[in-house]
């Protein structure tokens, strides 16, 4: 019996406010004015209203205002914190060379230069520990056929497993986040240049030769993608576990190994093939082509050059407020702010994924929530959606389809926890990295193209490049700022 794919239909990002529909900053901002409103009113006068006037405009226009798909007040924290940084000195990052380089320490700007680097000695894997977050975090690639080019059945197999995959990062109530990375990178040609070295027959006269110095000028013209999954380990809400296995950094290796192990048994059982995961050197080979994506192939190529991963960061980065520019490369970063409203098929991102002759990466960072807590949060979700409606009802407010969606979208996840499946904040981000700010325009519009074609909705961020980059194109499960 022939199989046929399911199609999909995706929770849509919630709108829903404290008080009919209206957030927290719109509330204080509309707050604000009727209490300048009362006490003009109260002041006395036609005057007293006309010089309070200017006071109630501009509450109205925070509140109600719209810019960027955003209300005005939900600027407001964005730009503060973009001034005080550009006050501060904080959007500009350059390498002492010359100053002695803290060990154990990475060499990233912003806030991820807090990050430590720990080196598992029995898998030899790098971990990345976050003292902030209190997360220590590993990544492994991944290789995997092209899923476009299975067949139904295959897909549709392939799918459930991938989903298995997602609940038993649920169910280890461990982990932080998981976070899967495929990255557009330029062909080095070490592949070929392998092949002929080991097959070729280097004494068969011209053509051995020309075919030598067609492979040495093909392969670096080339391009090639890579998936990563990292996970990172929650030290707070596996304390117990980190003291039963020895406490400190040796106990936090040993639970973060174990969820490595169980991640590694899923990704197999689900017909992935994951590689050793990354060390040091491999690591930071990744977070020097994300940064300085010019010499990327040229380490990859010759192996042993670029592989410390404490001078694995950039040497200069200029952060702007629409775009991020390191050492060779400007790089811009989008967020999926609307997935498929429709039912889509499992290939949908195809357009974005397979696009050519842009180099971005595209992150889906889940943050796994334990069984409880997901209940709790659906209860909550359900109880304010009553109240709000009761509360429309009360004032005469007629319930449009978006929220009759939303809550349709909370009853299909507490059937789909009842089922045994696992409850994830996703977030999608796609980093876009060019030569030239005219080139990064023209990649971005191409790559919101193709986002339209996947049928899902892209927004710029702003403000926050620099923090949004670092989640966006790094394997270390970072989180973004406010979007």
């Amino acid at each position: 019996m022939a199989v046929t794919l399911t199609p999909v239909k995706f929770s849509r990002l919630s709108r829903r406010g404290v008080l009919l529909g209206l957030s927290l900053p719109q509330l204080a901002v509309i707050g604000v004015g009727v209490s300048v409103l009362v006490v003009a009113l109260y002041a006395g006068g036609t005057a007293s209203l006309a010089m309070a006037a200017p006071v109630l405009v501009g509450c109205a226009g925070l509140a109600w205002g719209r810019v960027g798909g955003r209300h005005l007040v939900e600027w407001a924290p964005i730009v503060a914190v973009w001034l005080w940084r550009r006050e501060g000195k904080q959007l500009d990052y350059r390498h002492r060379v010359a100053r002695p380089h803290r060990v154990g320490t990475l060499a990233l700007p912003g806030d991820a230069a807090c990050l430590r680097q720990w080196e598992d000695r029995e898998t030899g894997a790098a971990m990345v520990h976050d003292p902030h977050a209190a997360t220590l975090t590993a990544a492994v690639g991944v290789t995997h056929p092209a899923f476009v080019l299975l067949d139904a059945a295959e897909q549709e197999r392939r799918v459930t497993s991938w989903g298995r995959v997602l609940a038993t990062a649920c169910r280890s109530g461990r982990l932080a986040a998981v976070q899967v990375s495929e990255r557009t990178l330029p062909e080095s040609g070490r592949s070929l240049s392998d092949w002929w070295t080991a097959r070729g027959d280097q004494n068969a006269g011209w053509a051995a030769k020309t075919y030598a110095e067609l492979i040495e000028r093909a392969g670096p013209a080339g391009e090639r993608h890579a998936s990563t999954i990292s996970i990172s380990l929650d030290m707070r809400r596996a304390s117990r576990s980190i003291r039963a296995a020895g406490g400190g950094n040796r106990g936090a290796t040993a639970v973060l190994r174990q969820e490595m192990q169980t991640m590694t048994a899923a990704l197999r059982a689900a017909d992935l093939s994951p590689g050793d995961w990354l060390t040091p050197g491999d690591l930071a080979l990744t977070l020097r082509a994300a940064y300085d994506p010019s010499v990327a192939a040229t380490l990859e190529r010759h192996g042993s050059l670029g592989r410390d991963l404490a001078t694995a960061g950039p040497l200069a980065v200029t952060e702007t407020w629409a775009m991020l520019r390191s050492d060779s490369a400007f790089h811009a970063v989008l967020w999926i702010s609307e997935w498929p409203r429709s039912q889509v098929y499992p290939g949908f991102l195809a357009p974005l994924l397979l696009s050519t002759g842009v180099h971005r990466t595209f992150t889906l960072l889940f943050k796994p929530m334990r069984t409880d807590a997901a209940s709790r949060d659906i209860r909550k979700k359900k109880t304010e959606y009553v109240s709000d409606a009761a509360q429309r009802a009360k004032i005469g407010q007629i319930e449009d389809a978006q929220q009759a969606a939303e809550y349709l979208d909370i009853l299909q996840q507490e059937a789909d926890l009842t089922a045994g499946h696992g409850l994830l904040r996703t977030t999608g981000l796609i980093s876009v990295t060019a030569t030239g700010p005219d080139e990064l325009e023209s990649a971005v519009a191409s790559i919101e193209q193709a986002a339209v074609q996947a049928s899902c909705e892209t927004r710029r961020l702003y403000g926050q490049q620099a923090q949004a980059f670092a989640a966006a194109a790094l394997p270390l499960c970072r989180s973004s700022a406010n979007r």
